[in-house]
């Protein structure tokens, strides 16, 4: 089974970037996976993830409630289809995936999502607040051995 991990996120914005800096402690700790690494979401996607058979998707998330350095697990069950493109990233995941089946491509058949809890996406750094990077190595176990990578 082909197997992708895709670290999404910006890598100037501080906590945004812990999607690419899991994917390259996971690459660095299992380096018979293919990693990507990304700032890129919705349709353009498609190009990176097409002809896996399992895609294993990190980025980070900002909720209300959330704690930083909390870990989430998701599917893409766990999202609805937004078909009036409204999303910040221009099309949700769950969009872009049925478009990517309509249009024949060969899509994985599993995805799982982990999304981060962070603190800062909006200031300039390479560097994560403390709390998220404190975290970044228990996460990538995590991810192993959810994975079974």
């Amino acid at each position: 089974m082909s197997t992708l991990v895709l670290g999404i996120g910006n890598p100037i914005l501080s906590d945004d970037a812990v999607g690419i800096k899991i994917a390259q402690q996971l690459e660095a700790a299992k380096p018979d996976i293919t990693v990507e690494q990304t700032n890129e979401a919705a349709l353009a996607l498609l190009d990176l993830i097409t002809d896996y058979d399992k895609l294993i998707i990190i980025d980070s998330i900002k909720t209300k409630q959330g704690k930083a350095g909390e870990l989430y697990k998701l599917t893409l069950a766990d999202f609805k289809p937004n078909k009036d493109f409204t999303s910040s990233h221009g099309m949700d995941i769950v969009t872009a995936f049925e478009v990517g089946k309509s249009l024949g491509y060969p899509m994985p058949r599993s995805v799982s999502i982990y999304a981060v809890e962070i603190n800062d996406n909006e200031n300039f750094s390479e560097q994560c607040t403390q709390e998220v990077a404190a975290r970044l190595t228990s996460i990538v176990k995590q991810i192993i051995d959810e994975e079974k990578l």
